[in-house]
């Protein structure tokens, strides 16, 4: 069993280990518990009840957070002619071809998010070994690869807060909500953005209950189990 230091043991106390939290108390309970220096993120897990083996039940999509993550994505997008000064008019960081593609074979790994437009993926295609196992390779289910006339709205959504999701082999979906420095209406709004993206993913073979369980926690705290019902009932307004 994993040892835990003084302060850790004191925000325990503050939880009580056998209740399901309401969505909002949930929230107001992690923030109190987070006690690291630094502005941890708060961290949603999500328990599915489909079998991550089976080809039709996996769990993938984005989810809009409303009120970011409360840092700077850094955004590369790989363009050519029109699209490329499409993509620098609409904020990305970084824009280019073969250029960046030979920076990144060099080892430069210094962007979040990237996103490519259909023509360029024939030459993207061959960084799969180095940006796959970082789970960055473009991929239209993530929406990652678009067309140049989508791409405004594309990079727009990556700054404001756009976050990829993928069940795990263990039937579990980890994603951010944002950070503790967040007041709990903002949390709220980018939890309630996250169940609904999550339940709009859900794939026809998934059988019975789809979300079994989700937690909430910070970088550094202990979990806090919310009440499926009412954190479900979030995404229906």
């Amino acid at each position: 069993m994993a040892k835990h230091g003084k302060k850790y043991l004191e925000a325990v106390k503050l939880l009580d280990e056998t209740k399901f939290y309401p969505p909002r108390e949930a929230i107001e309970l992690a923030k109190k518990m987070a006690h690291a220096k630094f502005d941890e993120t708060v961290e949603l897990h999500l328990r599915l009840g489909v079998d991550p083996r089976d080809a039709t039940q996996q769990v993938r999509g984005v989810a809009l957070l409303p009120h970011g993550l409360g840092k700077k994505v850094r955004l590369l997008v790989f363009a050519q002619g029109e699209a490329t000064r499409t993509a620098e008019a609409a904020g990305a960081d970084f824009v280019g071809g073969d250029e960046l593609i030979k920076k990144i074979e060099e080892g430069w790994l210094d962007f979040d998010i990237i996103i490519a437009t259909p023509d360029m993926m024939g030459k993207v295609s061959r960084l799969g070994k180095i940006l796959g196992r970082r789970g960055l390779m473009p991929n239209p289910k993530a929406g990652t690869v678009v067309a140049p006339d989508d791409l405004s709205r594309a990079v727009g959504e990556a700054h404001q807060g756009r976050v990829e999701f993928k069940l795990d082999k263990t039937a579990i979906i980890h994603l951010p909500l944002g950070k503790v420095s967040f007041d709990r209406d903002k949390l709220l709004g980018n939890l309630t953005a996250i169940i609904e993206a999550v339940t709009r993913a859900k794939p026809s073979g998934a059988k019975g209950q789809y979300i079994k369980s989700a937690t909430l926690t910070t970088t550094m705290g202990p979990g806090v189990e919310l009440d499926l019902k009412e954190t479900l009932s979030l995404s229906a307004g």
